[in-house]
């Protein structure tokens, strides 16, 4: 798992999760009427249980939420209400929003969050005088917007022959956390929630989903194995290692058991233990690219890159070169630091660009290789793409004015490096205008 920024917070990229999330979303997106390869579902490293969309044809799924879900199914439950966010036309400053101009975005999410909890002296306390009346506006449009995404939801859940119950059970569990939290049904509390009342929702959801053929269909089983999996690697990835081995003990064998120790023995520097869980896994499947992905990781991460790169070749391999596993495998090439291996690893990080040039660690390793050659003006280039690519501008419009300075004129190269000056220029304007 690699993170990158987005917005304010980092986006989790990792090739298994990914793909999970788009088997699971693929249904519901053609459902909807969308083009499954327009729409993006997005791993966000944010501990709190939320999915949320901005704009655009993309959902966001914490952290919080895939930990908090128990099931496959109950993802895609939120995956579709989220959808029923993009079909409406909903954005964080659409209709209502617009009455709210004199609240930051910060004040109104941490107001709302408080408010949603219960504590109304809080949400008063971040949410300055004089603004409630906006607030109140922006959030009676927000319950509508949240009915409305509800029945979309529902709609595309049922085209799609895919239960409603997760949808129902993880609406439950979100009117557990209410309770747990100290929500109270108070009028001032359900005048600022961002949401109707859970209890609410489940009523209205469930009569909905129980009249539908699908309501006693299982869950793709497929899917569920997967989903687990990718939760336990997630925790894995994210959790302290004692909380990780405290909630996937020694005890358990099962592949997300192993799964999540395997990252939280690796965190601890413990080789051997990280490798003894992955060899176990492979034992099983020896040609599953996702356990080989880790134990190239391990390896490379242990300083054994010469080690990692067969486990690393085959991963990318059966993965049809997909492009993170690739970029895993091109520096894994480059970290030998053998220069025989440096035309496989441009060969390999070239095509993983061509398929993903929204992957900063791939643009940094091919600018080491174009370095490691000579070839100076396409390694400011890759630096280029990276630098924008983490939203450092000013550094970015540095390394294309100097890659443009050595690029033969006129060709893909210099235009590209035309186009990221231009970009970034009118980013650092931008920035310069919002203080």
């Amino acid at each position: 798992m690699t993170a990158q920024p987005a917005l304010a917070q980092s986006v989790l990229r990792d090739t298994e999760t990914e793909a999970l999330f788009h088997d699971m979303a693929a249904p519901l997106i053609a459902a909807a009427g969308l083009d499954p390869k327009n729409v993006d579902v997005v791993l966000v490293n944010d501990p709190s249980v939320n999915a949320f969309v901005i704009g655009g044809q993309a959902v966001y799924l914490n952290a919080g939420l895939i930990n908090e879900a128990t099931s496959a199914n109950e993802v895609q439950g939120v995956i579709a209400h989220e959808l029923g966010h993009i079909t409406g036309g909903h954005a964080v400053f659409d209709g209502g929003g617009k009455a709210a101009t004199g609240i930051s975005i910060l004040s109104l999410l941490l107001g709302a969050a408080a408010a949603a909890a219960g504590a109304g002296d809080a949400a008063m306390g971040v949410i300055m005088a004089g603004q409630q009346a906006a607030l109140g506006k922006y959030l009676a449009f927000s319950r509508e917007q949240e009915s409305s995404a509800d029945a979309a939801g529902a709609t595309y859940l049922s085209k799609a022959g895919i239960s409603g119950r997760g949808s129902v059970s993880f609406f439950m569990k979100l009117q557990n956390l209410e309770m747990r939290h100290g929500y109270t049904r108070n009028a001032d509390s359900e005048f600022y929630s961002t949401h109707p009342m859970t209890g609410d929702r489940i009523a209205t959801l469930q009569d909905t989903y129980e009249k539908d053929p699908a309501w006693n269909k299982p869950s793709d089983p497929q899917l569920e194995a997967r989903f687990a999996r990718v939760k336990a690697k997630l925790f894995g990835y994210l959790a302290d290692p004692e909380q990780t081995l405290r909630t996937y003990p020694l005890s358990r064998t099962d592949v997300p058991a192993r799964y999540a120790r395997a990252y939280a023995f690796h965190k601890q520097a413990f080789v051997d233990k990280a490798l003894a869980e992955v060899d176990a896994l492979l034992a099983t499947a020896p040609k599953d690219p996702y356990f080989l992905e880790l134990k190239g990781q391990i390896l490379l991460e242990s300083g054994r890159p010469q080690e990692a790169l067969e486990s690393l070749r085959l991963a990318t391999e059966l993965t049809g070169n997909a492009p993170l596993i690739a970029t895993l495998f091109g520096h894994a090439l480059i970290a030998t630091e053998d220069p025989a291996n440096f035309a496989e690893a441009e060969r390999v990080l070239k095509a993983a660009v061509a398929r993903d040039r929204d992957n900063p660690l791939a643009w940094y390793q091919l600018g080491v290789v174009y370095g490691a050659k000579g070839d100076i003006p396409r390694a400011q280039l890759a630096s280029a793409e990276q630098q924008a690519l983490q939203y450092n501008f000013p550094a970015a419009l540095q390394s294309a004015l100097a890659a443009e300075a050595g690029l033969p004129e006129g060709s893909p190269d210099w235009l590209r490096a035309q186009d990221i000056a231009f970009e970034a220029r009118a980013m650092i304007e931008r920035q310069k205008k919002r203080k």
